[in-house]
């Protein structure tokens, strides 16, 4: 294993990405280095090779994930998820956050602890959730 932190995202209008960037910012500043991917890429062998794994997805559709690329990869790695330290976080503009409540609920039923609190925001971000994003990936990094 790794002492990297796999960042996982997928990011439609650009909004998760600017989280996962925050998240990214804070590792960074206790010197621990991020490995960015886009979810079509991460594949279980890369999965299995990470401690540290931090999942972002906006809400799509009727608040699922995104159901081409970022779902695909969630269900092919969720069995590696067991003992990692992994979180969630997004971005929707509609709805109340159901998105990230199943997509929790799904992690927790299959074994999987999250490390803090899914991080999720209405459009447009505020300040305050990108600090809480960044303090994550110090957090992540210190753990």
């Amino acid at each position: 294993m790794n002492d990297k932190i796999a960042l996982v995202v997928w990011s439609k209008t650009g909004n998760t990405k600017t989280m996962a960037n925050s998240l990214k910012d804070g590792a960074l500043s206790e010197g621990v280095e991020v490995e960015f991917f886009k979810a079509y890429n991460f594949t279980p062998e890369i999965a299995s090779t990470f401690e540290k794994i931090a999942l972002g997805c906006p809400a799509m559709g009727a608040e699922v994930l995104e159901e081409t690329e970022f779902e695909p990869m969630y269900q092919s790695i969720k069995h590696l998820l067991k003992g990692k330290k992994v979180f969630f976080f997004g971005s929707y503009s509609w709805g109340n956050g159901e998105w990230m409540e199943k997509w929790k609920n799904d992690a927790l039923s299959n074994g999987i602890s999250m490390f803090r609190e899914p991080i999720i925001t209405v459009e447009p971000l505020s300040f305050d959730i990108l600090d809480k994003c960044k303090q994550v990936g110090i957090d992540l990094a210190r753990a």
